[in-house]
């Protein structure tokens, strides 16, 4: 009788494991079937999900290799027209004390604080934000385009065109249940345009690039 109960339980456990299993893979699938399903960009007023958003710059030092760090507290606002997708507006910004190099800290010295509100470089008591304002929107493919705008750094501002890429959009994201789309934008600059010549040029470079990733989704009602 034992043998018989305990038998009868492990069938149970099993069957239940397989259906839990079968499930899981269901529910995978749901996921991944909706996760690569793109829809047409909705118009609308949309926020940046800061949770999927990166903004990262790289300069050359000493020539040698790209030195890397990130900002990690900043905001984007989209106002998207799909009918008249270069009538958007855009509009970002930066705060500078988010600084992130991944330098090795010591009890001496906090890089990113150096970086942040030293004088001789992004002087974030003096300038507590940077700001970047779309002026104009030029298609160029299907789902590319240039954005310009004004760039404001160190007190100074000065055009930029970024080169964006539409990567796609959900007319309702897994989970959230609102439209969302994402973007990859990239652009270099001269950081002497804006003032900041420290170390120019043997140790640190001029050129900066900056690569941004952005996904927008828009606040629900």
């Amino acid at each position: 009788m034992k043998i018989i109960i305990l038998a009868t339980s492990i069938a149970f456990l099993f069957t239940g494991i397989s259906h839990a299993h079968e499930a899981h893979n269901k529910a995978g699938a749901d996921v991944k079937a909706a996760s690569t399903e793109l829809s047409p960009v909705l118009s609308g007023k949309y926020e940046l999900d800061k949770t999927h958003a990166s903004l990262i710059w790289r300069v050359k030092h000493m020539g040698l290799s790209f030195y890397t760090a990130r900002f990690t507290d900043f905001d984007i606002t989209l106002s998207f027209d799909a009918k008249h997708p270069a009538q958007s507006t855009l509009e970002a910004s930066i705060n500078p004390t988010s600084i992130r190099t991944d330098w090795p800290h010591s009890e001496e010295e906090d890089f990113d604080k150096v970086l942040s509100t030293d004088a001789k470089w992004f002087n974030a008591d003096a300038f507590p934000e940077i700001t970047f304002k779309a002026t104009g929107i030029e298609l160029t493919g299907d789902n590319t385009g240039k954005i310009t705008g004004d760039l404001s750094l160190l007190g100074v501002t000065r055009p930029v065109i970024l080169d964006v890429t539409l990567n796609g959009s959900h007319e309702k994201r897994l989970f959230a249940g609102v439209p969302t789309l994402g973007f990859s934008a990239k652009t270099t600059i001269k950081r002497s345009d804006w003032g900041l010549n420290t170390y120019l040029p043997a140790v640190v470079g001029d050129e900066v690039q900056i690569i941004i990733e952005a996904e927008f989704i828009q606040p629900k009602d």
